[in-house]
């Protein structure tokens, strides 16, 4: 997959490069500002199982 999308970005090896890490930022960004968001409260990180009352 990775080649894949190395041969297919223009430019000499500077330019992919720089295109490979702004593809990169890009995708995270996409996933931290709505892929993420959405889908937390479907994740079951919130149910949790250790009851903080009582003791000391």
């Amino acid at each position: 997959m990775y080649g894949w999308i190395w041969r297919h970005l223009p430019g000499n090896t500077l330019v992919r490069a720089v295109l490979a890490v702004l593809l990169v930022v890009g995708v995270v960004y996409v996933l931290f500002q709505y892929v993420f968001p959405w889908a937390e409260p479907l994740l079951p990180f919130g149910d949790v199982t250790v009851d903080q009352s009582g003791t000391g």
